[in-house]
């Protein structure tokens, strides 16, 4: 499974940093999760880093 980034985002950019296999990046108009790179942060993290990070909560599971 993955998470991905709805259209609320307001490319703010607070959850990049957080991603410790580097599946978010900079989109045409906002920033985007590479699935098939995203693993929810099992094996680095308790919870999703980008869901705590997102100050309008528009991550959700894919």
């Amino acid at each position: 499974m993955a998470m991905k980034i709805l259209d609320d985002c307001i490319s703010c950019g607070a959850c990049e940093p957080g991603c410790p296999v580097g599946a978010i990046s900079e989109g045409d108009t906002i920033y985007v999760i590479d699935a098939d790179l995203c693993v929810e942060c099992e094996g680095h993290f308790d919870s999703p880093q980008c869901v705590d990070a997102c100050p309008v909560e528009c991550i959700v599971k894919a």
